[in-house]
């Protein structure tokens, strides 16, 4: 019998995706907004495809502010850009 694999949606193009496949933002319990790439921080989380058009959809929708019910600061909108570079080119 094969494992079930977790499911979530992307809150740019809102498709379901298998959870490993996407990056996930996450509101701690302080307040501070980060990228989490274990997907074990404690926190509120939302995810994203590794797709610069995902991430154009969900700021302009404001998505993630709504998901994460706070508002996301520009760093982290930015180190979101560099990190899919990144894994576009690596």
């Amino acid at each position: 019998m094969q494992k079930k694999i977790p499911q979530r949606q992307c809150m740019g193009c809102r498709e379901r995706k298998a959870k490993r496949e996407l990056i996930r933002i996450v509101r701690q319990p302080d307040g501070t907004v980060s990228l989490d790439f274990s997907g074990k921080l404690n926190g509120r989380g939302a995810y994203l495809c590794p797709d610069p058009q995902c991430l154009k959809k969900a700021q302009k929708s404001r998505s993630l502010d709504r998901s994460l019910e706070v508002t996301i600061p520009e760093e982290v909108y930015e180190r979101l850009v560099k990190e899919m570079e990144v894994s576009a080119n690596g």
